[in-house]
């Protein structure tokens, strides 16, 4: 989810180990979801492809979160996660309820951040390589709110970031007219420096935080092609030799990030608590 900002590997691993003891209790805390408004409106994709198998996928059906696939990241980072961001991740903004996930930004003191958020990741339990991905989500809206459903290569604990590769499904930035514009990025290592090539697609009305919308890659050994509503907008030939991460299996990220160099910070026209509710993921792969 690092559009213009490099990930420092530092960054990351600490908050891939910096779990504290307020997260003793993953995926049980209340978010005051009772109250989350989830819209029926909005594009929805189909069960099945021709060719294709659906291999996982995740409903959020029950009233938690699935820990057989899913671990909880905590804390606040290295320098906000390598992007200056402002919140401190907590598993008790997640909850599953109605049929849905639901992150939770709030603005909150805790732990030295006047933010805090969720961060859920499939590291080690639930790993792809190509394939269709399918993830239906309503977004958050307001300055300074940065939403993002992404992957991380599987080997990034062995060769660092941008090595694993990044595939960023969808990235959305709050404020100043930015939330009817969803990005599509991909980061890797080149000649020893970070490289990246993304697209964007901006709805002709509305916002993305107005109803239910499916964002989509599908991704095989040659190119990445990214989809909103099965509208194809952006894609990348992926043959070249240093894009050879992006032959290798990932995992799932979501997040709801507060603040950090590309959104900016909330101001006085942001409005919290804010949530991005996640319908399902899916994931299909050919016969």
């Amino acid at each position: 989810m690092k559009q213009f900002t490099p990930y420092l590997f530092a960054s990351l691993l600490l908050g891939f180990i910096g779990c504290s003891s307020e997260d003793e209790n993953p995926g049980t805390g209340s978010t005051g979801s009772t109250e989350v408004f989830i819209p029926t409106a909005g594009f929805t994709s189909p069960s099945s492809y021709p060719g294709m198998n659906l291999v996982w996928e995740d409903e959020f059906n029950g009233n938690s979160l699935d820990l057989s696939a899913w671990t909880h990241e905590t804390g606040k980072g290295q320098n906000g996660w390598g992007n200056n961001e402002l919140q401190h991740y907590r598993s008790q903004n997640t909850s599953v309820e109605r049929g849905h996930l639901i992150i939770t930004a709030k603005k909150e003191s805790f732990s030295g951040s006047e933010y805090t958020s969720s961060r859920i990741i499939t590291e080690n339990k639930k790993q792809f390589r190509y394939g269709r991905v399918d993830i239906r989500a309503v977004l958050p809206k307001g300055q300074g709110l940065w939403p993002a459903l992404w992957m991380l290569g599987a080997n990034f604990r062995t060769v660092g970031w941008p090595a694993c590769g990044e595939i960023d499904i969808m990235e959305m930035i709050g404020g100043q007219g930015r939330e009817k514009t969803v990005h599509g990025t991909v980061h890797w290592q080149q000649d020893g420096n970070r490289a990246q090539f993304g697209g964007q697609y901006s709805l002709p009305s509305g916002t993305l935080a107005d109803q239910f919308h499916v964002y989509s890659i599908e991704w095989d050994a040659s190119s990445i092609r990214w989809f909103i509503d099965n509208k194809q907008y952006h894609v990348i030939d992926t043959t070249p030799e240093q894009l050879d991460e992006f032959r290798r299996s990932f995992f799932f990220i979501f997040n709801v990030a507060v603040g950090g160099d590309w959104p900016g910070s909330p101001n006085s026209s942001t409005s919290f608590p804010q949530h991005m509710i996640v319908d399902y993921v899916r994931v299909f792969q050919k016969n």
